[in-house]
């Protein structure tokens, strides 16, 4: 059901002499690898080492994994470029390539008490912005696309930490064509309601009681958090998953004369974190994500840069739902 640019593939190794290549998959994709690598050493002089290592984005690209291995080129599949690098890469974004019509009718109920629509998508999907755009507009509905903000490479496109540009709509609602983890993050960054058209498991739903759960998880752990004495500051390893400053985290928590100790981590894990037993509460400035949907694997509480700003009174509460945890 998705486009993997085969020929495109072969074309791009060729044109750039690649002679070793780490390929990086998404976890859906990963069944793929056989035959790729069979593909791509049989059309071309390249020899290719699969990464099985996970792959949680565009952030996540294998750089240190490359250069230790003497590879001269990754490809990432699923992703879009997200940051500047000093590797080459090949971004093969897996273009959907079902149809959707019959969903958006499915979806046209859920709609119809609001007027001013924004629609947006994962990377997969943003080829069918356009035909959603247009059965919206036939059904008498004002829709408007994001402009490419932040990280976004595309208008329309949002990511896992990345919905400014929904911010900037001035929408009644919106609308995300992806899979519940996108879906999920619009409705964690504005205040509006969002619905999730998810063209691959041919689902519709409103994100809003699963979104009201997450902030109640979110508050607790907040509060945990204020109660902690010793804390553990998680620096991420991973190149694009930087987020808040640790110098300034470290500064103000010893203010509020608690102890602090800095933690440079890649893949954060609960294991992991209950080796440092005397610490009782984290704050990680890697991704934000980890922290807000983790929080059941997590034994101790975990929160984000932005959540600690609350514990800093640096934010307050209200502040911090009304800019969106995202």
């Amino acid at each position: 059901m998705y486009d993997l640019e085969e020929t495109k593939l072969i074309e791009e190794i060729k044109k750039r002499n690649a002679n070793k290549i780490l390929l990086q998959l998404p976890e859906g994709l990963k069944k793929e690898a056989s035959r790729l690598i069979n593909l791509i050493e049989t059309k071309t002089d390249a020899e290719v080492i699969v990464s099985g290592e996970h792959c949680w984005g565009a952030c996540d690209v294998a750089i240190n994994e490359a250069k230790s291995l003497n590879a001269d080129l990754i490809i990432l599949y699923g992703h879009a470029p997200f940051m500047k690098v000093d590797f080459p890469i090949l971004y093969l974004e897996t273009r959907f390539k079902g149809k959707i019509n019959g969903l958006m009718e499915k979806t046209l109920p859920l709609l119809k008490n609001f007027k001013n629509i924004g629609i947006a998508s994962s990377v997969q999907h943003l080829d069918q912005l356009k035909k959603v755009k247009e059965i919206l507009e036939k059904n008498n509905k004002n829709v408007f696309i994001p402009d490419a903000k932040g990280h976004a490479f595309y208008d329309g496109q949002v990511l896992g930490c990345e919905y400014n540009g929904l911010k900037k709509i001035n929408a009644d609602a919106f609308l995300v064509i992806a899979n519940k983890f996108h879906a999920l993050g619009a409705a964690l960054a504005v205040k509006q309601p969002v619905f999730l058209l998810d063209p691959y498991n041919k689902k519709i739903e409103s994100m809003q009681d699963l979104r009201n759960k997450i902030i109640k998880q979110r508050a607790i752990a907040i509060e945990r958090v204020k109660n902690a004495n010793k804390i553990g500051l998680i620096i991420g390893l991973k190149h694009g998953q930087k987020f808040g400053s640790e110098k300034l985290l470290k500064e103000k928590f010893k203010k509020l004369g608690k102890e602090v100790i800095t933690l440079s981590i890649a893949e954060i894990t609960n294991d992991k974190l209950l080796n440092f037993y005397d610490v009782e509460a984290f704050v990680e400035i890697a991704c934000p994500r980890i922290a807000i949907e983790d929080v059941a694997k997590f034994e101790k509480p975990i929160i984000t840069f932005k959540e600690a700003l609350v514990v800093l009174n640096e934010l307050t509460w209200d502040e911090l739902l009304d800019q969106g945890l995202l």
